[in-house]
């Protein structure tokens, strides 16, 4: 069953390697952002995708916590006013 597991990891994590290949293979065009006035250097346009969908997985679990936590809290006071009542 382990090693079932290990090979099933590896052949995912093999697809989203080759996949990331593929898709900085394709796109070779190069593209200069301007963001506020800061001009980014020129890189492949794949650079800047790949920043964003990572920077987006990195954002997403934070605030998935943050929010979390906040709802967490308010179910805890809740449930301490209900015991004390």
């Amino acid at each position: 069953m382990r090693n079932l597991k290990r090979l099933s990891f590896f052949v995912v994590v093999l697809l989203i390697v080759s996949a990331t290949v593929v898709f900085v293979l394709e796109n070779q065009q190069s593209v200069t952002l301007v963001f506020f006035g800061w001009t980014a250097p020129e890189l492949s346009i794949a650079v800047p995708v790949i920043l964003a969908f990572l920077l987006g997985m990195l954002i997403g679990p934070v605030v998935a916590f943050i929010l979390g936590f906040g709802k967490r809290r308010r179910l805890t006071v809740r449930g301490n006013r209900q015991a004390v009542q």
